[in-house]
């Protein structure tokens, strides 16, 4: 799982048929700081995140492991929105 934030939706009006019914988002990698590593990515939304929430990613074959994306030709979903990170302690990110 990575961490990352949304930043934005795709949309796409001809696609794969078994793609019908994704909400596809832009999601930008972060680093254990909140900072953007660079990384951009389309994902697919298992839960409805929205623009601006820290949401967790998963790529590759494992993306194909909810129930919203089974055998559906996706690289990368969301499966988690993110409330806290906590490294050693220390409050990295909080939820508003």
């Amino acid at each position: 799982m990575v961490l990352g934030k949304v930043i934005g939706t795709v949309v796409a009006t001809r696609k794969e048929p078994s793609l019908e019914g994704l909400r596809l988002l832009m999601v930008r990698g972060l680093d254990m700081d909140g900072k953007a590593t660079g990384a951009l990515v389309v994902a697919a939304d298992a839960l409805e995140a929205g623009i601006g929430e820290v949401v967790l990613y998963a790529s590759g074959s494992s993306a194909r492991q909810t129930d919203v994306t089974r055998d559906r030709p996706v690289d990368a979903v969301i499966m988690a929105i993110v409330d806290q990170v906590e490294i050693g302690g220390e409050l990295r990110f909080q939820k508003q």
